[in-house]
């Protein structure tokens, strides 16, 4: 029960959108049972839209901002003042973290406040807390996952139906999954400003988004899932923060994983992430995506934590060295003329950069000819010259394909 003469605990919100729009009502919906849980009542005092209020006023007679306008710019100069002022501040904008994270995080400190940002990596995937507090005294080696309901949908979809990846996009369009200009999404831009907030917090080390090397899904087809499927392979884009050789790799790529694979049954707009330690061996971490309903109960729980004593906010950080030539397994897919010879050639330019293949299958004839194969784990320096000079031979009727693949087979 809650009593009417209880404090309130005054909210200022910035953005009305989507994800506003949805935490506005799950506050209103959820004040009671916060209030049983805090002593303090929350309450909306304030919205910033376009066309509705002002910054001061919404800062003025707030305790905490909650930042869900997305982007840049008003949002980093919004959350500073907001700091500055001795507001805590919940945000979901992970381009704003992966891009200043360490400004926010040291105007946070300095001033005594919390930032607080669940909402901007994986849905209601508990991702930053686990990582901040249940494994804050574990030696993380890696995190890695699959951070973008989209293209999780998408690539379902594909293996699932056959259907190519422009239909595919078009179903997730239809059905509010993909927005209308898709390309962070599709891209792997969006999987890449989540992976460096994960790697900020797995590693002590600032990343920012310029660290992370990350392709898209554009260029997959159909068949790239059927020819893997063979080899009880199945595709995903993949996250992965690891320590490399004393420094750190952050990088997001499609990659195909064996059917053990803890985040091979992750399908449709769902997201997971796997954590990876000496201490805990592993563990994997799965919901819904980021969408308006699932971002805003992240964002609420967060501001449920900020009610109660604080937590910490991220030490500051040594800088670890970026390490971009890993090694990893490789499905090579090779458009070629079906000439005596040809994978007795390729087989030999591999040979010369140390790749040892794994698998191998001829499909198709004449003009339809290609080898589909999978590798052993090679650094992909090596890989990129071999593919180079494999491209420009006579017999290749297109540019060879290359899709990391994830060997790791967890019981």
């Amino acid at each position: 029960m809650t009593s009417p003469d209880q404090p309130t605990f005054r909210i200022g919100l910035l953005g009305h959108g989507t994800v506003g729009s949805a935490f506005a009502e799950l506050l209103e919906e959820r004040a009671g049972r916060i209030a049983a849980l805090t002593g303090r009542r929350p309450e909306l005092t304030g919205v910033l839209t376009r066309s509705r209020g002002t910054f001061a006023e919404v800062l003025d007679g707030a305790d905490l901002v909650v930042e869900v306008m997305g982007g840049i710019d008003p949002a980093r100069e919004h959350v500073l003042a907001a700091l500055r002022a001795g507001k805590h501040v919940v945000t979901a904008n992970k381009q704003l973290l992966s891009q200043h994270g360490e400004e926010l995080w040291d105007c946070a400190r300095e001033h005594g406040v919390q930032l607080r940002f669940e909402g901007a990596v994986a849905g209601v995937v508990p991702a930053i807390r686990v990582l901040q507090e249940s494994l804050a005294g574990a030696h993380v080696e890696r995190v890695h996952g699959i951070v973008n309901g989209t293209t999780n949908f998408i690539l379902t979809r594909m293996a699932e139906t056959g259907a190519s990846y422009a239909d595919a996009l078009a179903e997730a369009q239809r059905l509010g999954y993909a927005e209308a200009d898709p390309t962070d999404d599709v891209g792997g831009a969006d999987a890449a400003a989540k992976m460096a907030i994960l790697a900020r917090l797995a590693f002590d080390t600032p990343v920012h988004l310029d660290d992370v090397r990350f392709e898209g899904i554009e260029h997959l087809t159909a068949d790239d899932l059927d020819h893997a499927r063979e080899f009880g392979l199945g595709l995903k884009l993949i996250g992965t923060a690891e320590r490399v050789d004393g420094g750190i790799s952050v990088r997001v790529h499609p990659a195909f994983l064996y059917a053990a694979h803890p985040l091979a049954s992750v399908n449709g707009p769902f997201n997971a992430v796997t954590i990876e330690s000496e201490a805990i061996t592993e563990i994997t971490l799965s919901g819904p995506g980021a969408g308006g309903p699932q971002t805003a109960s992240a964002v609420l729980g967060d501001v449920v934590s900020a009610m109660r004593p604080p937590a910490e906010t991220p030490p500051p950080a040594e800088r670890l060295a970026v390490v971009t030539d890993v090694t990893s397994a490789f499905y090579l897919h090779f458009e070629v003329a079906d000439e005596p010879g040809v994978l007795a050639q390729i087989a030999q330019v591999l040979g010369l950069q140390g790749i040892s293949v794994k698998s191998v299958v001829q499909r198709g004839l004449g003009s339809d000819a290609r080898l589909v194969m999978v590798t052993h784990p090679i650094l992909e320096s090596s890989l990129s010259a071999a593919l180079e000079m494999i491209a420009g031979m006579d017999f290749m009727r297109a540019r060879p394909r290359a899709i990391r693949v994830l060997e790791e087979q967890f019981a």
